[in-house]
């Protein structure tokens, strides 16, 4: 898909899937049970503001407005059709976010706007490249301190998954997820204290969560 010029994967991977994204996500990983520790371990506090990078249908950005609703929440994506069903969900359900168009390797934002930033399920659609871009324009608008929550497939750590992995380490771009590798990639994109704090497997793969932060001077741009 493109994108002023660029290419980009759907929310679902393919447009003609992306009305059985959200109802796939709540069925397939329990949508609700696995996110909420993601928005749970930034530990957000009120006034604070808040990006979602990669928000696709705003299931992450919604969480985090409802569980903080004195946050200043705001979503990215690329694609606008999943940006639309985000502001449609949103609406319905009478909660107040800014959703808008973009790329995670090249944030419209002023350094250091954001205390907290997330992603879910969408760093293992990008290239190596993309990656570590991403992980310095992250770097760049997070305040002093500030943290990178990431939810995705980790290394697989049962029989299941260990053959869901083999699968996968054939597309490029998710070796560095089931290898092991998202926390020296955050280390190398400028973060510091990168870890995986927990993981969770299921059917459908290992999935782990990361964080990391950003150092406590603010970064120079010069």
């Amino acid at each position: 898909m493109a994108s002023s010029g660029r290419t980009f994967t759907p929310a679902a991977g393919y447009d003609w899937l992306l009305p059985l994204y959200d109802p796939l996500q709540r069925w397939v990983l329990r949508e609700d049970t696995l996110k909420r520790p993601l928005v749970e371990q930034a530990a957000i506090r009120a006034g604070q503001r808040v990006l979602d990078i990669g928000c696709g249908t705003g299931s992450v950005t919604l969480l985090v407005k409802r569980l903080h609703p004195d946050a200043h929440v705001v979503g990215l994506d690329p694609d606008p059709k999943a940006l639309a069903r985000a502001a449609r969900k949103a609406e319905r359900r009478g909660i107040d976010v800014h959703l808008e168009r973009g790329f995670s390797d090249r944030l419209p934002y002023q350094d250091a706007s954001f205390d907290a930033v997330f992603s879910s399920l969408m760093f293992h659609h990008l290239t190596r490249e993309e990656k570590l871009a991403t992980l310095r324009e992250v770097r760049r608008v997070l305040r002093p301190g500030g943290s990178l929550n990431l939810f995705d497939f980790g290394p697989p750590r049962r029989w299941s998954s260990r053959l869901l992995a083999h699968a996968f380490h054939g597309a490029e771009n998710m070796r560095d997820n089931v290898d092991g590798r998202i926390p020296s990639l955050m280390s190398e994109g400028g973060l510091l204290r990168s870890q995986e704090l927990r993981w969770r497997d299921m059917f459908v793969g290992t999935f782990s969560y990361y964080r990391a932060f950003s150092p406590d001077t603010p970064t120079s741009t010069t």
